[in-house]
């Protein structure tokens, strides 16, 4: 008896696929002609490097980069070596970013990238670095997940390591 229903659904799902032929082939082509314009690693890179031009210049434009609903992690590293990770809410970080570039293009401060590897995962891409602030001998960690949207690459998401302890006072504050 089982074997007599195991055929009849392959019975019946041969049956669909001979019937729907041509739905099945336009869904193949779709599917193929999508798969060619997904962004790739090489887009992500390009991102990646307008990205590290836009805040090395203190350029608005990287204000635009960045989704409007961003999660923006900063991994503080303590004295200790522990980490932990302060959420900023997005709104707050693009108003201090544009305060911030203020004081940073009098300082003529600016961050180095090395190791940088673009990967695709499952929300997009993922870009991983190791940067250097101005006047500093460590690197620190970093990533960003972008995703293709109707306005081109955007960041979803970003974690920088900062040395910064100041966020942990800010750890639980809002917009």
């Amino acid at each position: 008896m089982p074997d007599m229903i195991i055929l009849f659904f392959l019975r019946e799902i041969y049956d669909f696929f001979m019937k729907n032929k041509i739905l099945l082939t336009l869904l193949f082509i779709l599917f193929t002609f999508i798969s060619c314009y997904a962004k790739n690693p090489k887009d992500g890179m390009a991102f990646f490097d307008r990205y590290t031009n836009y805040a090395n210049t203190y350029d608005d434009a990287l204000l635009g980069m960045y989704s409007p609903d961003a999660k923006i992690i900063r991994e503080v590293v303590k004295p200790s070596g522990e980490t932990e990770d302060i959420i900023v809410p997005p709104k707050r970080y693009f108003k201090e970013l544009k305060l911030g570039q203020k004081t940073a293009k009098i300082k003529q401060y600016k961050n180095k990238y090395k190791n940088i590897v673009v990967r695709e995962v499952p929300n997009g891409l993922k870009i991983s670095a190791e940067r250097q602030p101005t006047n500093e001998t460590y690197w620190l960690k970093m990533y960003q997940i972008v995703q293709d949207t109707d306005d081109g690459l955007k960041i979803t998401e970003e974690m920088m390591q900062t040395k910064v302890q100041a966020f942990l006072r800010h750890k639980n504050k809002g917009e």
